[in-house]
């Protein structure tokens, strides 16, 4: 089995998650991929690394998606992303700590297409409640959690 990974889908991920990520990372010792599609600045550290992609459509999922392996661990917002990683056996973690499982990835995914169906015929549909620090701790709490428990085996 190879050595854990984290991968972090960075073309929204929020500054206080990113800065947790990367502590985390160089404090834990676990090599990082910020996958984007333009540079995002990380924290110089060999644990801690940028990939740029081509800009397009889902670009960076697709990277994440095939290079990932199980045991991994993604954060990640893009729903239908997660889907895919949760099938390969990758833990997949929203920036607001929900952890995502094959039941409950499944049931977001049919919400998201919903929401994106009534938006496409119209109807003005809220977003997500504001980022706040009360996020930023459930995902560290969460982050935390699925770490131990990987290296754990």
């Amino acid at each position: 089995m190879t050595a854990m990974r984290i991968w972090v889908d960075a073309d929204a991920i929020p500054g206080g998650v990113r800065t947790l990520i990367e502590r985390t990372a160089d404090k834990r010792r676990i090599e990082t991929v910020f996958v984007a599609d333009k540079y995002v600045r990380i924290s110089l550290s060999p644990w801690l690394r940028c990939e740029t992609v081509v800009q397009g459509p889902d670009a960076a999922d697709d990277l994440i998606a095939e290079r990932a392996e199980p045991g991994d661990i993604c954060v990640t917002q893009d729903i239908p992303l997660a889907a895919r990683l949760v099938k390969k056996g990758v833990c997949a973690i929203d920036p607001r700590g929900s952890v995502h499982t094959e039941a409950s990835v499944g049931e977001r995914l049919s919400i998201r297409n919903f929401m994106e169906d009534l938006r496409g015929a119209g109807v003005v549909t809220g977003g997500p409640a504001p980022f706040g620090p009360r996020d930023v701790q459930r995902f560290a709490d969460a982050f935390d959690r699925e770490i131990t428990r990987r290296r754990r085996g």
